[in-house]
């Protein structure tokens, strides 16, 4: 029986990621865990739910053996803009958090390990349009350095120890249900937010930049199909390019006025710019499509349609 444990399961991904596997594993199988950030009554109602800090050994080895866990998805992080502010917390975080989770599943012969990377491995020497799966990678941000460094973690781990360490380089990922925490793509998610309740939005990147992107059923999908392929079909043991639509901020903006034809978009560049300007334009994911079977489901103007209306519905509840 899967016995699983999600850390950062109250930030962007972990909390719609912990719903889905409460939904496929039963609540009782899947326990939430945080650090600071309040859970939701969602996250909260559907399942166990524990503080932790992936700093300290300690306290994640606690909830491993209380729970008898056998498979960890470990979304806790430090995401790119907030990383760049805080380097040393990032490295911390995203690096000592890792390692203490590889130990942790070695030492307790757990059965999987799911591990996020990111195209922030990515920087300007690898090709921009459809970035291969192995382009070179000389990331400009901690963040970045964290997540190529974690990727052969990972990686040392499965040769050195036979530790099955899966993961994906996420491209941006666009919730509706979750306000984004610190990544350079957050423009991509706050502009549906800003655009339902007020109408307006200061867009911090230019309209002309284009950027891969994901919506969260898709998000979620990629990790909860990797984890359940068979072992015999990953052969990438650092972490699978996955994508799921490259575009503008201004088609974005374009494409929100279709639903909310007065919303304005004013675009003022700051210190994200240059981090995006260092990443793909597009990813080209075939390795994980022929691999594993990766499929995408939502390309732009299904996502905007299903994000207003989910707003939109919530704006009116109250609730945003």
């Amino acid at each position: 029986m899967e016995r699983i444990l999600v850390t950062g399961a109250t930030g962007q991904i972990g909390s719609e990621l912990t719903i889905e596997l409460r939904k496929k594993y039963g609540g009782e199988n899947v326990i939430a865990a945080g650090h600071r950030r309040k859970p939701s009554e969602k996250l909260v109602n559907s399942g166990p739910f524990e503080y932790i800090d992936v700093t300290d050994r300690e306290s994640v080895e606690k909830v491993v053996k209380k729970y008898d866990i056998n498979i960890i998805y470990h979304l806790a992080a430090v995401l790119s803009a907030i990383g760049e502010e805080k380097p040393q917390l990032a490295w911390k975080v995203n690096m000592n958090g890792l390692y203490n989770v590889l130990e942790i599943a070695r030492e307790h012969g757990l059965v999987r390990v799911f591990w996020p990377s990111s195209m922030a491995v990515f920087g300007q020497e690898a090709p921009r349009i459809n970035t291969p799966q192995d382009a070179v990678l000389i990331p400009r941000t901690m963040y970045g350095v964290t997540k190529v460094a974690g990727e052969l973690l990972c990686n040392y781990y499965f040769l050195r120890f036979g530790l099955d360490v899966r993961s994906v380089r996420y491209p941006g990922v666009i919730s509706s249900e979750t306000p984004p925490g610190g990544g350079t793509t957050d423009y991509a998610v706050e502009i549906f937010y800003d655009a339902v309740k007020n109408k307006r939005y200061t867009c911090f990147v230019r309209e002309d930049t284009v950027l891969p992107m994901m919506y969260m059923p898709d998000c979620t999908k990629a990790a909860i199909d990797l984890m359940e392929a068979d072992s015999s079909r990953i052969t990438c043991r650092t972490s699978y390019n996955v994508t799921g639509m490259s575009f503008s901020a201004g088609e974005l903006t374009s494409e929100i006025k279709r639903y909310i034809p007065e919303f304005e978009c004013e675009y003022k560049p700051d210190f994200r710019q240059k981090i995006a300007d260092s990443w793909p334009m597009s990813i080209d994911d075939s390795v994980a499509r022929e691999e594993w079977g990766w499929n995408p489901t939502y390309e732009l103007s299904v996502m905007t349609k299903d994000m207003i209306e989910k707003l939109t519905k919530r704006f009116a509840e109250g609730n945003l």
